[in-house]
């Protein structure tokens, strides 16, 4: 075969069905060339709703990284070269019309639509169902067909687009090797996300901050009374990234690319810091053992917050919070927090002081995992309360060549610096040099 597009259509592939609990796909056989005529990937954007101070994710993948691409198009062209694992496809979704506010997530007529004109309904691929039939005569079972009528781009890729987009650098009699596929009809966006998170969140590769973007996508379409940690920690701190009354508007790096407004303060500012890290400090608030809680809510369609086992006394402090679904108390708390964190930690600090990086950021939110608790049994979480016990430790110099590590024992010398000036632990805790940068 040349290089020359496909035109043979409609095309037609034997398929294996395939029930998983998240729903039915089909396990396709297609080759690279095809693949990159007919898919494509939609680059991560957010955008801002107003009306909610939150916002929603565009898109289900990492933008293309070329040095990945060459690195695997250079194993594409090895004699032995092998992809056993699935490129993950969505189908009936096009790339170049903008989703209007309210329509369904497919962008082409469905089996349950009116179709808005018959050349637009027969661009659909869809899946045959073939009859097997017996000796004499009699069907005994099915077997599938995808069906793909045309050249138009109608499948998006969640997952494996590096290994799809290396064939384009590839020598091109790579084209024609097959490539096995899991194709989705008509799955919404959300679960594309979902999908994409799911597999990925536990790879070195992806960025976390990403996935939890990805995760958190379609905190719009469940209970709040059936969120995860982790999803109600995407959307606290998704709330403190773009809330006009926090200190951190401007400074959560929320996705690689955005078209919300707060997105230019991002890149004014000169304190960043990642959505990974925000969502991580507000789930060590509500769980220790996110995990186990997601698969607790996950276990029946029912399931609720209040199903799952209440606070260890010296558990998570807002735990009993998060399970009687008091999530404006947490948020508040947090945002208070957050304020005076800038107030006396950040916002006069220089910009090479270690408190404004990351590792000094998990520090804080360590402290303030610590001194919730008390704070919330003496029913103060306002930003006075928060001042009054975090104000000992404001002059420390965290710019100090002890600092210089930018590494998780440095966020583990932070913390205890942090929690001696404050008096939670004895000066006698610290190393010897450490004692130093006690001010008290």
């Amino acid at each position: 075969m040349t290089n020359a597009l496909v035109e043979n259509f409609p095309l037609r592939y034997p398929a294996l069905k395939v029930e998983q609990p998240i729903g039915t796909f089909f396990a396709v056989v297609i080759t690279a060339r095809i693949l990159l005529q007919l898919s494509y990937t939609k680059a991560v954007s957010a955008e801002l709703i107003p009306s909610t101070g939150t916002y929603k994710v565009e898109g289900t993948q990492r933008l293309q990284d070329p040095r990945r691409l060459k690195a695997i198009a250079a194993y594409i062209n090895q004699v032995d070269a092998t992809f056993p694992n699935s490129i993950i496809l969505a189908a009936n979704f096009r790339k170049d019309e903008p989703r209007v506010e309210g329509d369904r997530d497919t962008d082409l007529p469905g089996e349950g639509d009116e179709p808005t004109a018959d050349a637009e309904f027969a661009k659909r691929w869809s899946i045959e169902a073939l009859p097997i039939t017996n000796g004499q005569g009699e069907v005994i079972g099915e077997t599938y067909e995808l069906v793909i009528p045309s050249a138009e781009q109608l499948a998006r890729v969640i997952d494996g687009q590096h290994r799809l987009f290396a064939f384009a650098e590839a020598a091109p009699d790579r084209l024609d090797q097959q490539l096995l596929c899991a194709v989705f009809i008509d799955l919404p966006a959300p679960m594309q996300a979902t999908i994409f998170a799911t597999i990925n969140s536990n790879q070195k590769p992806v960025d976390k901050s990403l996935t939890y973007e990805l995760f958190g996508y379609n905190v719009s379409d469940e209970p709040e009374n059936q969120w995860s940690p982790d999803k109600l920690a995407v959307f606290l701190a998704r709330r403190l990234a773009t809330d006009q009354d926090s200190r951190m508007r401007g400074r959560v790096a929320v996705a690689p690319r955005n078209d919300f407004s707060s997105a230019r303060l991002i890149e004014k500012s000169e304190m960043k810091i990642s959505f990974a890290t925000v969502v991580g400090g507000i789930v060590r608030l509500i769980s220790s053992n996110p995990k186990s809680d997601t698969a607790t809510l996950r276990t029946s369609l029912f399931n609720r917050r209040s199903s799952l086992r209440e606070g260890k006394p010296n558990g998570p402090p807002f735990r009993d919070l998060y399970i009687e679904g008091n999530d404006a108390l947490i948020y508040a708390a947090t945002r208070n927090f957050v304020n005076v964190a800038d107030e006396l930690f950040w916002r006069n600090a220089s910009s090479n002081s270690f408190i404004r990086k990351t590792v000094g950021v998990q520090a804080l939110f360590d402290v303030y995992r610590e001194i919730a608790g008390p704070m919330l049994k003496a029913g103060d979480l306002s930003e006075d309360g928060f001042r009054a016990r975090l104000a000992p430790a404001k002059s420390v110099d965290f710019t100090h060549i002890r600092f210089q590590n930018a590494s998780g024992s440095n966020r583990t010398a932070i913390r205890r610096i942090l929690r001696a000036n404050l008096k939670l632990i004895s000066v006698d805790d610290l190393p010897a040099d450490d004692r130093q940068f006690v001010l008290i």
